[in-house]
């Protein structure tokens, strides 16, 4: 690691709430998100020259299946900390998926959306996932928390669509929206940024997406969400009063947060999201501080021995260790070898930790922000 990257990692963890405990919390983002619906579909793709292979989130991401909440869940419960608890994976899921049959019967006017859970049922290979989602739930290693309504700019998209473009017309002929610039140069907007306006009337709009998409957590869980992560890292900050009536009392993210000024094309950054500090709308960031995210580092062979680093950055300053891994991490329906090589790195890293910090203790997302509100008390 570069003497600049290893300063630049001490000193984010320097300010904010302190603690003696060595405490991990590993926060999952896009479960429940469609992404890449199939093998048949990527490989559709591939055939109509679209280079899905370029991009990790279309390479690799999609609904988990029960193979793969099966393998992970086997990876989890492997450790256990100084309390006896396994390690928990904080899975921050978006609740819905649009319902493109009647979006495209609206002639692309209309946004309609569904549960995830419906969208699982309507997919034969996975039969059995929200099983697997409640009983991961159940054994305390499965954790939901909310990602958003979907992970969509619904506005952008049905705008994009209705234009006649055809990459986004071909996209949901396929039943996704989640191809970038990565994949084809023709491809002029991302979707994946719900909340990415600045706009009044955006945000009026947004209000709506977060009360909506709360009420549909609890309704599927059974439990109201206490923290949120935006999707890609940018929301603006006038939608969290939205959320704090709505009871979310932590902001997930990183240091920094990119707060759009206007449509999805000017944007902010601050960086002083840091952990443990509570905002003016009453909300307290958790700040991601380590990274293991295999995926999207192929060719780099140390991503364990990075994150283990990071941790002891974090550990070193007194902050907890809050890992960020994305789904497509641990999804092999469209590429097996990815989740086997991925899980088997996701065992070296818990295995280390424990090995390394015996006393260490896995929470949730939550429970770290109860731990720091207590503590402040």
């Amino acid at each position: 690691m570069k003497l600049k990257q290893k300063i630049t990692h001490n000193l984010l963890n320097i300010p904010g709430w302190r603690t003696k405990r060595h405490i991990v919390v590993i926060e999952s983002d896009d479960w429940g998100s469609i992404r890449m619906p199939s093998r048949k579909v990527y490989e559709e793709f591939l055939r109509k020259g679209i280079a899905v292979d370029k991009d990790p989130y279309c390479r690799y991401d999609s609904l988990a299946t029960a193979d793969d909440l099966s393998a992970l869940f086997d990876v989890l419960t492997s450790v256990k900390d100084r309390n006896g608890h396994h390690a928990v994976l904080t899975a921050n899921t978006v609740v819905a998926n649009p319902i493109f049959d009647k979006i495209r019967d609206s002639g692309f006017r209309e946004y309609y959306y569904e549960p995830f859970t419906e969208t699982l049922t309507k997919s034969p290979i996975h039969n059995g996932a929200l099983e697997l989602w409640k009983q991961g739930m159940g054994i305390e290693i499965f954790y939901p928390q909310f990602h958003g309504r979907e992970h969509l700019n619904v506005k952008k998209w049905l705008r994009t669509l209705m234009s006649g473009e055809e990459i986004t017309r071909i996209s949901f002929n396929l039943g996704t929206f989640g191809l970038t610039s990565a994949v084809d140069t023709r491809i002029k907007n991302n979707y994946m940024g719900a909340f990415n306006s600045g706009l009044k009337k955006d945000i009026e709009e947004y209000r709506k997406i977060l009360t909506e998409g709360l009420n549909l957590f609890e309704n599927l869980f059974g439990f109201r969400s206490k923290s949120f992560i935006a999707t890609t890292y940018t929301w603006p900050c006038a939608i969290e009063p939205t959320l704090y009536e709505n009871g979310i009392k932590y902001l997930q993210g990183l240091v920094s947060q990119r707060e759009p000024i206007d449509d999805d094309t000017t944007f902010t950054f601050r960086n002083r999201n840091f952990q443990g500090k509570k905002n003016k709308n009453g909300l307290t960031y958790l700040m991601r501080n380590c990274f293991f995210e295999p995926s999207h580092f192929r060719d780099y062979n140390d991503v364990v021995g990075d994150c283990l680093k990071r941790i002891g950055y974090a550990f070193r300053w007194n902050k907890a260790a809050v890992i960020s891994t994305h789904r497509l991490n641990y999804i092999g329906s469209i590429d097996e070898n990815n989740r086997k090589q991925n899980l088997k790195l996701l065992h070296e890293l818990l295995s280390s930790i424990i090995k390394r910090w015996p006393d260490v203790e896995f929470v949730n997302s939550v429970q770290l922000g109860d731990i720091i509100r207590n503590s402040i008390k």
